[in-house]
């Protein structure tokens, strides 16, 4: 393809791109393709011969779009937004037209320095404290910062790796040799909360350390009381703790972890706390929501993905460390052909110290164009519009008088079920019966069975203390009052013939 097809067909693609999200609202939001649908439709190798953009454009219309769900229609509800927007395709076009390798300043000094002024708008947008940014008001570099990695997966594993090292260094600087500190790597235990993303015990797998799996409160939360309690059994079992992780919004139920808890107990025992705000942390745009996030000013790392909740397209996820010393030192590796700048250190940062991979594509610039475009006041207004709907949602949920909110409604997402009396009447001894809650359960489980399978809106169950319920989450870029209301008429449809079935055949 020559620069004057890939102009003509450059300009297609945009065309096909406004095409899709200007009807998306009309296409069902789950794909229906059984599993091999695709391994059936395309040829088994390469072509020998060049095929035309013609055909290829044909292929992505008849052969992968069957196979896609949409994230981006506003009728879509199921895992936590992806958020993709107009600004963010825009500099994610002018990422791949430089295609350059973040690793270090020198390889494009521009792609470095942008990520590094950005992050710490970002880090000031959200009320980050000082401790987390990378230039101090006098232009000069300071310890903390912050790096766009790919995920908040990613971010969690590079902070317990920076949280061994600097576990490590304690152990020598208490005496013990750097052999012995090495050799009792084995015995470090990171702590998480049974409603920590599942990328805390992956981590854990990663690095070859043990995981504490800590249960919850009433709310979801992880307390103070629960790990200090943990850290002591741990201690007492020859274990070495040395991690613990914190959510400021959790996957089940957005819940807030006791940060302030979290914090008092990292502090006296010595261990690196890490706060996974990959969700929720969004709606710190919004200073009203900054009393929820105190103790995370105490943290070690802090992570938000923007590629959830902050109209910026996947892959961007921001880790910010207050003192990035243990993380550099963990991760750092030097070759002859992999030259650093001398001298001058501020806004010279080698982004290779910071991440698993050795460079990184131009991520920066696409968080730079959607903070440049909407501004603080439109992406507040984001924020504030699906906080609002699933606020509406809530509401309307327990005006109907058939369900019952099974977590608190903080951000966009509402966690709801059926309730019981719904289901099986008014009879007390039955409600109490564990038959009764098999009949609960059955029912919502086919309720988001049915929804799915309706296919006018989309949305996921999940378990909760051992309870089935749905998930609504609300947040895609493009989603309307509109569409809530159109969930709102599914839920309450569908759960009409639920319920129906469930008197019919109440076993």
């Amino acid at each position: 393809m020559d620069i004057s097809e890939f102009r003509k067909h450059g300009k297609e693609v945009i065309d096909v791109i406004a095409d899709y999200y200007e009807g998306l609202n009309q296409v069902p939001p789950m794909s229906t393709a059984k599993p091999g649908y695709l391994y059936k439709l395309i040829p088994h190798e390469a072509p020998r011969e060049p095929e035309s953009f013609e055909e290829i454009k044909s292929d992505i219309e008849t052969r992968i779009m069957p196979g896609i769900t949409h994230w981006q229609s506003g009728n879509f509800f199921g895992w936590y937004s992806s958020n993709s927007s107009f600004p963010a395709i825009l500099g994610e076009m002018y990422s791949s037209m430089f295609s350059v390798v973040r690793f270090n300043w020198i390889c494009s000094p521009a792609a470095t320095e942008l990520e590094t002024v950005v992050v710490d708008w970002l880090g000031k947008l959200i009320g980050l404290n000082k401790r987390f940014l990378s230039i101090n008001k006098d232009g000069t570099e300071g310890v903390g910062g912050g790096v766009i990695h790919g995920s908040a997966s990613e971010a969690l594993v590079v902070s317990m790796i920076a949280a061994r090292r600097q576990m490590i260094a304690h152990l020598t600087s208490q005496g013990a040799s750097d052999e012995e500190a090495e050799s009792m790597q084995h015995r470090f235990v990171a702590y998480v909360s049974d409603q920590t993303h599942s990328a805390g015990q992956k981590g854990g797998q990663i690095i070859g350390c043990k995981t504490h799996v800590i249960s919850t409160d009433a709310n979801f939360r992880l307390t103070k009381d629960a790990l200090e309690t943990a850290i002591a059994d741990d201690r007492n079992a020859g274990l070495v703790p040395f991690f613990v992780c914190g959510t400021f919004g959790t996957t089940n139920t957005a819940a807030i972890d006791d940060l302030s808890g979290i914090a008092d107990v990292a502090e006296v025992e010595n261990i690196w706390f890490h706060v996974d705000a990959a969700y929720a942390g969004s709606a710190l745009a919004c200073p009203e929501f900054h009393p929820l996030a105190i103790g995370s000013e105490r943290a070690d790392s802090f992570n938000i993905n923007p590629h959830k909740w902050m109209l910026t397209n996947f892959d961007c996820s921001v880790l910010w460390v207050a003192d990035s010393t243990h993380l550099v030192d963990a991760l750092r590796i030097d070759r002859e052909y992999l030259p650093r700048v001398k001298g001058e250190k501020s806004f010279v940062k080698d982004y290779r110290d910071w991440e698993l991979a050795l460079g990184s594509k131009f991520r920066a610039l696409k968080l730079w164009f959607v903070m440049r475009t909407y501004g603080v006041l439109g992406i507040q207004r984001h924020i504030r519009m699906h906080i609002s709907q699933a606020k509406w949602l809530e509401e309307q949920l327990l005006n109907d008088g058939r369900f019952e909110i099974m977590a608190p409604t903080v951000f966009g997402l509402v966690v709801f079920r059926i309730k019981p009396q719904a289901i099986v009447g008014s009879s007390v001894a039955l409600e109490e019966s564990e038959k009764s809650n098999d009949r609960v359960n059955s029912a919502n489980v086919e309720l988001v069975k049915r929804i799915q399978e309706d296919n006018r809106v989309f949305l996921v169950g999940t378990k909760v203390k051992g309870n089935d319920v749905v998930r609504a989450a609300i947040g895609t870029t493009y989603g309307t009052q509109e569409n809530v209301e159109r969930l709102v008429l599914v839920i309450k449809q569908l759960t009409t013939k639920v319920i129906g079935c469930a008197f019919i055949n109440p076993e």
